[in-house]
């Protein structure tokens, strides 16, 4: 059977124990991301950076398909907001030569504490979708060279 969409392990994450990501329930949308590593969130204070929290994973999917990244529902009761609200990952970041397409959540802590994140801790969601191209979509067959933010 030819694979069309899953999850593999990033490069440099073998052996560490990264969950493959799976659906909670029988009608869930998402699959369920957990954190490959203990990070430490610090509160929210003028000036700080968001964290990134690595996932050890990395997606394949349809060119005309994309990924979504989504906080979770229980997140923001942490005081864990998403950076990017949502993340966009598309069909060509997979094994790019910059991060081989290792996907990673990026989190402000709204807390008046630091969070510590633990390894397996479930801090995300990724939904499949496919989507649509306008009528006068001009492709630009750029190929791209790298990884996060690499499209400006």
């Amino acid at each position: 059977m030819a694979r069309v969409r899953g999850f593999e392990i990033a490069k440099g994450w073998e052996d560490q124990g990264i969950i493959i990501p799976k659906r909670s329930t029988t009608h869930a949308a998402g699959y369920d991301i957990a954190a490959a590593e203990d990070t430490v969130v610090p509160a929210f204070r003028p000036g700080i950076k968001p964290t990134l929290i690595a996932t050890g994973l990395k997606a394949y999917f349809p060119p005309d398909e994309c990924l979504l990244l989504i906080n979770r529902s229980s997140s923001p009761k942490k005081g864990l907001v998403m950076a990017n609200g949502i993340g966009l990952i598309d069909a060509d970041y997979y094994n790019n030569s910059d991060n081989d397409g290792h996907f990673q959540v990026i989190f402000y802590n709204c807390g008046t504490e630091d969070y510590t994140i633990k390894k397996g801790d479930r801090i995300a969601q990724v939904v499949f979708q496919k989507f649509l191209k306008t009528d006068d979509d001009q492709d630009t067959h750029n190929e791209r060279l790298s990884g996060i933010g690499s499209t400006n």
